[in-house]
């Protein structure tokens, strides 16, 4: 293959959330060799906006998507066993009193939920009575049944990380904060041209293109020359709220509104509950989202129609949108869109073998890894040298831990760092599973910048994970700002411009 030590490169591609680094990780551990650039930090956007959940897509079988979940619910013990540090099964309560579906089409679809695609470690599903299970605690009414069920939650951002560090440990340069300006064929490869943030700008040959933009997918491709423009994406806002915690438990509800849309209200850093998510077609262009008054209400208001804990938008502790780039199937409705992934292989001019582009639309995190086997499978033409598929078995970094078993590990951890303090010592290993001690092995977890974040943690975050400002920390690699005291961003960005980092 060719040199990765030069801008010549087997692979561009363009987009560091979950679907590019995905990619990355399997064409790199083929033996290609591989560039990412991302125009912000990993995860920036569409990919640190999610739900948090690993599922098959329970609502999706509504409208027919049976191989969507069949090949979701496959992934999703899969992905338990790659990552058991930040990907953990959750029971899922889903109360039948105000369901606008008749009990005997919800047990269907659970049927079906638990038969599609085998389970291993996760249960089937049960009834509950409500007014005599723990489950129903804090529901208003506490009456009638429901059906309990499981997925898995997953830490999404760090997914992304972790897919990143793979493919770079792999032989992959990841480059942050570095935009694509254009790219045309030039005979049998690409020559694009990319800039770093205040950078000059410089040109990468590649032998194939794959456009993993996310939301940005359009613009990429208007960003190339001579290239197809007959695929459509449509843009689909979903937001979620973070409100004080509104039960006690930690399972998760599937909660029905009257309009037939589903939003879950899950267990959050402890402390919280994570209510979401909405569904708004995004009709501007491509950017940082937020959440609108009218998706505030509509979550507040199914809050208030399932807890007995009232909720009004002063409640309100955090907020975050995303935009989902959803292949264009002209369904009516937004929630409706297919969730499943086009993956659109443009070779040029009809008759004429030239280099290749891979634009890749849709997707959703559960299935990013078969994803991206999919996408090595459309290029294999281009590259017959290219090792076979292998990431089904291979664990993420840090998730190495003998029969992915967390409270294990966590007690071995426990004996050998007993001076850190408990809540301390599960974070981290929740956070980095066996590279946890990278952080530790000193015995020196440097200052305390608040809340628990040291300077060791913050060191190896920039120096192996692509941190470079208080954002990426806080509420990326962590969900730390929703616990850190209100001078820990200043200190943190203070701390990263000494460092000569920010």
């Amino acid at each position: 293959m060719t040199d990765h030590g030069t801008d010549r490169v087997d692979l561009l591609i363009v987009g560091g959330g979950i679907n590019g680094a995905g990619i990355a990780r399997d064409a790199a551990g083929r033996g290609l060799s591989v560039l990412l650039v991302e125009q912000d930090d990993l995860a920036s956007h569409t990919s640190s906006a999610s739900t948090k959940l690993i599922h098959g897509g329970l609502r999706y079988l509504e409208y027919g998507e049976f191989r969507l979940v069949r090949e979701a619910l496959i992934e999703r013990e899969r992905l338990l066993n790659m990552a058991p540090h930040i990907i953990w099964p959750l029971s899922f309560v889903l109360p039948q009193t105000r369901s606008p579906r008749p009990a005997w089409m919800v047990r269907l679809g659970l049927f079906l939920y638990d038969h599609l695609g085998g389970r291993d470690k996760l249960p089937g599903t049960r009834t509950v009575a409500l007014e005599r299970s723990p489950l129903g605690a804090g529901l208003s009414p506490r009456e009638g049944k429901a059906f309990v069920y499981s997925d898995c939650w997953v830490e999404d951002s760090r997914l992304v990380a972790l897919n990143a560090l793979d493919a770079q440990e792999r032989g992959a340069r990841i480059e942050t904060r570095t935009r694509l300006i254009d790219a045309r064929r030039e005979g049998a490869g690409w020559t694009a041209t990319v800039a770093a943030e205040g950078g000059t700008p410089r040109k990468v040959q590649a032998r194939a293109l794959v456009n993993a933009a996310g939301p940005w997918v359009a613009d990429v491709i208007g960003r190339t020359h001579g290239t197809r423009r007959d695929r459509g994406v449509r843009l689909v806002k979903g937001s979620h709220i973070v409100l004080p915690r509104l039960y006690e438990g930690d399972h998760a509800f599937m909660l029905q509104n009257d309009d037939r849309r589903i939003v879950f209200a899950i267990p959050y850093e402890g402390r919280f509950t994570l209510v979401g998510t909405t569904d708004e077609p995004w009709t501007e262009a491509p950017a940082k989202a937020s959440i609108s008054q009218a998706e505030t209400t509509y979550l507040l208001d199914t809050a208030n129609r399932y807890f007995m804990r009232k909720v009004d938008p002063s409640d309100v502790v955090w907020s975050y949108a995303g935009i989902r780039p959803l292949y264009d199937d002209h369904a009516a409705n937004a929630s409706a869109v297919t969730r499943d992934y086009v993956l659109d292989l443009d070779t040029g001019a009809e008759g004429e073998a030239q280099a290749p582009m891979l634009n890749i639309f849709g997707g959703k995190i559960t299935t990013y890894r078969k994803l991206a086997e999919h996408a090595m499978r459309e290029l294999a033409a281009f590259f017959p040298a290219a090792g076979p598929a292998w990431t089904a078995g291979a664990t993420l970094p840090g998730g190495d831990f003998a029969d992915a078993n967390f409270d294990r590990f966590l007690a071995d951890l426990t004996v050998r760092h007993g001076q850190v303090p408990p809540a301390l010592l599960r974070r981290l290993a929740r956070a980095y599973g066996t590279r946890v001690d990278r952080i530790l092995a000193s015995g020196d977890l440097g200052e305390d910048l608040g809340g628990g974040l040291h300077t060791a943690e913050v060191d190896y975050l920039v120096r192996a994970e692509w941190a470079r400002t208080a954002e990426d920390i806080l509420y990326r690699r962590s969900k730390l700002g929703l616990h850190v005291p209100p001078q820990t961003p200043e200190r943190l960005a203070r701390y990263l411009a000494e460092q000569g980092v920010a």
